[in-house]
């Protein structure tokens, strides 16, 4: 397929190169740049409506702001496409998301035009007030533009950072890029002279005079006078909440009009006095792409599309996924037990709780991107005899730790945490991956830890963890589908602590902990090719441990390896723990953990990151020989 004709963004290097452009060539710039945004994502996959809902702005921002001396801070970065083609990424644009190209959302190593890598959201205000509070520190004079959609100030760390920019002089811009409300007739001729007219700087100046004036009258006077002024403009243009924070408010403006855009942020460039100011612009995700415009939720993120169509390219059918086979046994469950709700943090879809809420809509709970919160109220279900299963993804988890800690284990509240993404997720990279919940919650006291091996497992994990109604618990699984295995109606209850042995043998002992499983039995064939017998097991549990299974294990043979997709100090870390205080290591065990090595995995198809990750079954074939002296620990990696 042909790429799309653009003469115009073809002569853009940097993003200093727009300045020299006119108003009206600026918006043929914006077609062409919506143009290739779009056909790069059709060979890549990737974020694409929130990525086209912002082009326009991505252009009037780098025409009017100095990138890259003036901070530009993407929240969640995920929109950002646009943004790197215009930053000198162009020639990198195709590689996005694949194995050594660019990422799939802003990252500081990348360009000097992502002051601030970002992958999770609602973090823009935070780093940008950081960023203007420091160069003022440095006598810098620079401005600070963090743009944050609506959804990402559903979470309280944005209103945090806002009532702390409010109480300070920083000079820093918010763009609240708002695509949830349509392009209503507020947003219009009128809005947009209102906007362009508060923020000029003769409007500053004369309200920055009538303030002073103000404070030379009595207080009651004074403070009368103060908010008069905010509620009469937050009265026309809805700032009065923005205005209480302490931002100065303008807006709301189309985001797709260059004409509104381009002198609105030229007056706030230009502005004489300090202090934060928000800007409130109306876009439409998907803008430009009918597709895309028509169904928003389905090409938020997209695999390889057809750019005439718009339709995606459809993987060939196989086993349901393991977001999926949660999502069946948790209704299974649910239809059996009425006091089981269910809690997502914005995304009901990812979690595969959309399927839920459809069936019981008075039982499901999206609390938007608020994962503290949803912890500390799935919390208070558990106070009043509810089962609340509180589906987040492990590394969104992350965020909501002291409420784990201290809002449920301390008080052994029996909420469930379902952790989908456990291990590595390709294509998302370091910031998605599921390293580290093994080792946060395994120090937690009273934690029930479960892994699945298979989507079986996961069947009868939901099944235990509903089950379990005295102490918090957690269960782990990846993305992608499982291995086609025969799916039971319903879960059965586990055994606590009880593991499984799939394979008996006498000279190495391979004890896995989640789906590395398959590769574990990948191994232990390979082994016996080499004489060695193997026992694989499943230990199932992280807490509490099977203390039986490792002891016999660790007696039984020469070596013993740990299997794990998370970080060290996890599940190796645990069984380590058991074994040194019984004594069990002082006999010549040979004991190796295997668990994600002590770095960050770039982005990368799945195998190849578990190959870098050395969790493979060919170096686990390698570490076992290696153990027993019969060969060297690095074995060639297999694609």
């Amino acid at each position: 397929m042909n790429r799309p004709v653009t003469p115009l963004l073809d002569r853009v290097t940097i993003p200093s190169d727009l300045r020299n452009f006119s108003g009206d060539q600026l918006k043929r710039l914006a077609e062409e740049l919506r143009a290739e945004t779009i056909d790069a994502v059709s060979v890549t996959g990737g974020h694409l409506g929130a990525s086209l809902g912002v082009v326009e702005l991505t252009v009037a921002v780098h025409a009017i702001f100095d990138t890259p001396h003036d901070r530009l801070i993407w929240d969640v970065g995920h929109q950002a496409y646009p943004h790197k083609i215009l930053t000198g990424r162009r020639d990198r644009i195709r590689t996005l998301r694949q194995g050594g190209g660019l990422s799939g959302f802003t990252k500081r190593s990348e360009s000097a035009y992502d002051p601030f890598g970002a992958a999770h959201s609602s973090t823009s205000i935070s780093a940008g007030l950081g960023m203007a509070i420091g160069s003022q520190l440095q006598g810098k004079e620079r401005n600070v533009i963090a743009v944050i959609g609506d959804g990402s100030m559903s979470a309280g760390m944005a209103y945090e950072a806002m009532n702390n920019a409010g109480a300070s002089k920083a000079n820093l811009i918010v763009i609240l890029n708002d695509n949830d409300m349509s392009i209503a007739p507020p947003v219009g001729a009128m809005s947009a002279y209102l906007s362009k007219l508060i923020s000029s700087r003769p409007f500053l100046s004369l309200r920055d005079m009538m303030a002073r004036l103000a404070r030379r009258f009595p207080a009651p006077l004074e403070r009368a006078a103060r908010r008069a002024d905010e509620y009469a403009r937050g009265l026309l243009t809805g700032g009065t909440l923005f205005e209480e924070l302490g931002f100065y408010y303008v807006g709301p403006v189309d985001g797709h009009d260059l004409d509104h855009l381009l002198p609105i942020l030229r007056n706030l460039r230009d502005r004489d006095q300090q202090g934060p100011i928000l800007l409130h612009v109306v876009t439409q995700k998907g803008k430009g792409y009918a597709p895309a415009e028509s169904s928003p939720d389905k090409y938020h993120g997209v695999v390889k599309f057809n750019v005439v169509t718009g339709e995606q390219a459809k993987a060939p059918p196989g086993p349901p996924s393991f977001t999926k086979v949660f999502a069946n046994g948790l209704i299974a469950e649910a239809e059996a037990d009425d006091r089981i709700v269910a809690i997502n943090a914005a995304m009901p879809s990812g979690t595969g709780l959309d399927s839920f809420a459809k069936k019981f809509p008075r039982r499901s709970f999206d609390v938007g991107i608020a994962e503290q919160h949803a912890v500390t109220f799935a919390a208070g279900l558990a106070t009043e005899g509810l089962k609340p299963f509180c589906a987040i993804y492990s590394t969104f988890l992350q965020r909501a730790y002291d409420q784990i800690m201290h809002d449920v284990a301390l008080q052994s509240l029996p909420v469930r945490f379902a952790m989908d993404r456990a291990g590595l997720v390709g294509a998302d990279g370091a910031t998605h991956a599921g390293s580290f919940d093994i080792a946060y919650l395994g120090c937690l006291p009273n934690m029930v830890l479960m892994a699945a091996a298979d989507e079986v497992e996961l069947m009868h994990m939901v099944a235990t963890a509903a089950a379990i109604d005295d102490r918090p618990s957690a269960f782990r699984y990846p993305r992608g589908e499982g291995f086609g295995l025969e799916l039971p109606k319903r879960g059965s209850v586990l055994d606590l602590g009880k593991g499984r042995v799939l394979r008996e043998g006498t000279a190495i002992a391979i004890l896995s902990y989640g789906a590395r499983l398959q590769e574990c039995l990948k191994a232990a064939d390979e082994l016996a090719t080499h004489g060695l017998s193997c026992t694989v097991a499943d230990a199932r549990f992280a807490k509490p441990l099977d203390t039986a299974l490792v002891e016999r294990l660790a007696r039984e043979h020469e070596v013993l390896i740990t299997i794990e997709e998370g970080s060290m100090l996890g599940f190796s870390g645990i069984v380590m723990h058991h074994l040194a205080t019984h004594g069990l290591l002082d006999r010549g065990l040979k004991l190796r953990p295997m668990c994600l090595p002590d770095v960050f995995i770039d982005h990368d198809a799945p195998r190849k990151q578990y190959d870098q990750a050395g969790l493979n079954a060919p170096q686990i074939v390698a570490t076992a020989l290696a153990a027993l002296g019969k060969a060297e620990m690095h074995l060639p990696a297999r694609a």
